[in-house]
């Protein structure tokens, strides 16, 4: 007879397989579509937006036009947000028709886009070209300018999160006035309006940096055991391009670690059969064990493009079960010493997570704003500073947002 901590983990992911498969079903699909097509809410479907005033813009004059005859609106970008820092009880503008490829610089190495644009949209224009980008997100679905705004993280020891890509801005404030800012020439107030999350204006286009194209390999392991990633967290985190931790923090172990390696010399990963006690896989997997792998991004070493290697989800496909509820926390490297504390969240908060994600990303102080400014006393230090002498650029006017839209934990 199965225990109780048993039951609670079999109710739980029973009903996260059959809801992911219900809701893929072409039979409820209709029905689902039909529900959100009443209602404007997020990803998640866990919130509602305050009003249905929603206006799509095609062109940089519409945002200009629209802009200017409105007291008080917000951006919506792919409402991957489990918050309310997108919604608005007065305008939404949405950007979404905005996705077209606007200039590729191969001399100088960047790619211009306007901001509805999508990674999964982007990156295979730039892999048939030649070119990539040096981190992506989880999932490929969410809209290039409002992961760069609210520096949506990607990760890899030595890869800064997504808004670090950003060479350029275009903006309209509030004034309806359209300001561009660069790395080039703008200096402080480009790296205070990069990780902007929408308090300085709309953003209609972005410039990244971009880089050659490569190839990569990715392994899944299971059954890490809790002490090894405790005892060997550095070795495992820089052992390939990008690593990834799943658990549910059951039987002391982390359930699948997730290792993507280019495939270049000097860079690939020997994927033998035990990695720090945990064994390969010997095919593909979810990082939810009980839904199907068919999301997921190639496993098994098969090598393909960085975009189909990077995500953990695949374009086109649901990302994980798709109703899910994410929070996210980053610590600063200096405080591993946490991760001896990390243990069973026990059985109340077990009903309700299905699982916990740990990775690292680079902190390298390019951005006021970035995710990884909390990575050492120096950084603090200069954000402390910032903090009391940063003003709004005069020509920026009065503000406007722009947002965009599991547990995970960053070191």
């Amino acid at each position: 007879m199965p225990n109780v901590d048993t039951a609670i983990a079999m109710n739980k992911r029973t009903f996260i397989k059959l809801f992911a498969a219900m809701i893929a079903s072409p039979v409820i699909s209709p029905l689902f579509a039909w529900a959100s097509s009443n209602k404007l809410k997020n990803w998640a479907g866990n919130l509602e937006y305050g009003t249905d005033r929603l206006y799509s813009a095609n062109s940089l004059e519409q945002v200009r036009d629209y802009v200017k005859k409105q007291s008080k609106l917000k951006v919506l970008g792919t409402r991957h947000c489990f918050n309310n820092i997108a919604d608005s009880t007065h305008n939404i503008l949405s950007l979404k028709s905005m996705d077209e490829v606007v200039a590729l610089d191969p001399e100088a190495h960047t790619v211009t886009v306007n901001a509805g644009i999508t990674y999964g949209q982007l990156c295979p224009y730039l892999h048939t070209r030649g070119f990539a980008l040096h981190n992506l997100a989880s999932l490929p679905h969410i809209s290039i300018a409002g992961a760069c705004s609210t520096a949506t993280h990607g990760s890899g020891e030595k890869n800064g999160n997504l808004a670090t890509a950003v060479s350029a801005l275009e903006i309209v404030t509030a004034a309806s006035e359209v300001v561009k800012l660069s790395r080039q020439i703008d200096g402080e107030a480009f790296r205070g309006a990069v990780v902007g999350l929408g308090a300085l204006g709309v953003i209609t286009k972005i410039t990244l940096d971009v880089q050659p194209t490569f190839m990569m390999r990715q392994y899944v392991y299971e059954n890490l055991p809790l002490s090894e990633m405790r005892d060997h967290f550095d070795a495992i985190e820089s052992s390939a391009y990008s690593v990834s931790l799943f658990t549910d923090w059951q039987k002391q172990r982390i359930n699948e670690v997730w290792i993507k390696s280019r495939v270049e010399e000097g860079q690939a990963f020997e994927a033998t059969s035990e990695f720090f006690g945990a064994k390969r896989a010997i095919r593909n997997l979810h990082p939810i064990a009980e839904l199907s792998a068919e999301n997921c991004t190639e496993q098994m070493g098969v090598p393909g493009p960085w975009y189909e290697r990077l995500p953990h989800f695949r374009m086109g496909f649901t990302p994980s079960a798709g109703k899910e509820l994410q929070s996210e926390y980053f610590v600063p490297r200096r405080h591993e010493s946490a991760l001896n504390d990390l243990r069973d969240p026990g059985d109340c908060r077990r009903q309700f997570m299905a699982e916990s994600l740990l990775r690292t990303t680079l902190c390298n102080d390019s951005l006021y704003l970035e995710t990884g400014l909390a990575c050492g006393q120096e950084a603090d230090a200069r954000d402390r500073k910032r903090t009391g002498s940063i003003q709004r650029p005069a020509a920026l006017g009065k503000a406007v947002y722009h947002v965009s839209g599991g547990t995970e934990i960053y070191l």
